[in-house]
């Protein structure tokens, strides 16, 4: 926890600190309220001088970008020799943590509102000559947890590591890498360009990168691996095998394997080859997804290995293994689905088993 800070502290005359929220790789995270206005907002302040430096370019850059799938910055300030950035305040968590804790992957109807939504911030970006550079599920924040009723695209400008500290991270060895928190996380969704010749990144890396997200996100594994492994896989640019469950199943294999071709053309080696940020929003457009509603129940009943009963929020529901992505849930599992209305029962469909929440 960070002790820059104590509750109460007022900022610049305005931003009275009420609580600690989070911390990056480049910032600690503040919950203030804003006196003038009355309302709450993330007060983040730079954890050294190299992401000081960055701060201001950060606050000139974010505030170009106004789309509702981008958090707003509202404010830059350097007060008693200290720098901030006031954003607002998003009252969810970021992706990873939404989305990932209790499954290593979501469903491809989840992936895909996801995915479309994500393209639509990196698009309003690019409008205005804006490259996010580090686009990771820590830089997406989701309210309404696997709902998704808001998802925001932050930290334009502070996430992008200097090239000094990538380089050291990607030749230091293991030591300077597990060192790192910020190289940890953004080397398995880093395009080629941005390790190779870090000057020349520009618009394609970020599709590079939420192609990246995606193809975790709908797997459940990093396309390419983690750590200093995935440095000459990300190099060669071949991207591996799919687990078998993604397409495996007729409900899930249509949109999973659309989803896949479009991940496949945010991954070509060569940034010229990628999609733009609105042709990627095109081609989510013609996705076919649901947004129904998720719950999350407990399996009570399963029988001949084939089809059971979640306990929910809204009573019994039937499933049928046919509509589990993933591997089965048996009795006392936990799951992630949405309901839907039929003649007999209510039925189930997608299903994703859960880990206990207490191993989350």
């Amino acid at each position: 926890m960070s002790d820059l800070l104590s509750d109460g502290d007022v900022i610049d005359d305005r931003y009275r600190v009420e609580n600690y929220l989070a911390q990056g790789g480049m910032q600690y995270v503040y919950v203030a309220l804003d006196k003038t206005t009355g309302r709450k907002v993330a007060l983040k302040t730079p954890k050294n001088a190299s992401a000081r430096k960055r701060f201001r370019r950060s606050a000139l850059v974010a505030a170009r970008v106004n789309h509702p799938n981008v958090a707003k910055t509202l404010d830059y300030i350097e007060d008693n020799g200290m720098t901030f950035l006031v954003e607002e305040l998003i009252e969810g968590s970021d992706l990873k943590s939404a989305l990932m804790s209790r499954s290593d992957f979501v469903d491809p109807y989840l992936v895909a509102r996801v995915f479309h939504h994500l393209a639509k911030a990196v698009a309003a970006a690019h409008h205005t000559g804006v490259v996010h550079r580090d686009l990771k599920p820590t830089n997406v924040m989701v309210v309404g947890g696997y709902n998704v009723e808001s998802l925001k695209v932050t930290d334009f400008g502070i996430a992008k590591m200097a090239g000094a500290e990538m380089e050291e991270a990607i030749e230091g060895g293991d030591e300077t890498l597990s060192a790192s928190a910020t190289a940890v996380g953004a080397l398995p969704y880093m395009a080629p360009e941005a390790i190779d010749t870090p000057e020349t990144v520009g618009l394609p890396s970020d599709i590079w990168s939420l192609g990246a997200m995606m193809f975790h996100l709908l797997s459940g594994q990093f396309p390419f691996g983690s750590g200093l492994r995935a440095v000459p896989k990300i190099m060669a640019a071949e991207l591996p095998n799919v687990s078998s469950f993604v397409t495996s199943k007729n409900q899930f294999r249509p949109l999973a394997k659309e989803i896949l071709n479009i991940i496949g053309s945010c991954l070509r080696k060569d940034p010229t080859e990628r999609p733009s940020a609105d042709a990627l929003v095109e081609l989510c457009n013609a996705l076919c997804y649901t947004v129904s509603e998720r719950s999350i129940g407990r399996v009570y009943e399963f029988r001949h290995n084939a089809w059971g009963f979640i306990r929910g929020p809204e009573g019994d529901v039937f499933y049928h293994k046919n509509s589990v992505y993933g591997p089965l849930p048996v009795k006392g599992d936990d799951v992630l689905y949405s309901c839907y209305e039929s003649e007999q029962s209510p039925r189930a469909l997608p299903v994703v088993k859960l880990k206990k929440a207490e191993q989350a």
